[in-house]
């Protein structure tokens, strides 16, 4: 399941979502978007923990972190 959404075309490419991911599975991205910047991208949606630094940094609100939430039975 993805857990972390981008809006690269919202994306400035200033880096510090990747500065501040402990995962270290953000990276600019060789591809330009309509803006001219380079928009970061997640390397492994597998890896992300949906810790949500990403989003909390990020100057233009270009993440959407989703977590899956534990479901609970009642019997």
């Amino acid at each position: 399941m993805k857990r972390v959404i981008i809006d690269q075309e919202r994306c400035k490419g200033c880096g510090l979502c990747a500065q501040v991911c402990p995962r270290k599975i953000l990276i600019l991205s060789n591809m330009v978007n309509i803006s001219g910047y380079h928009p970061v991208q997640c390397t492994d949606d597998e890896m992300c923990m949906g810790c949500a630094n990403c989003a909390t940094v990020c100057p233009v609100t270009a993440f959407e972190i989703y977590k899956p939430m534990p479901v609970v039975v009642a019997s």
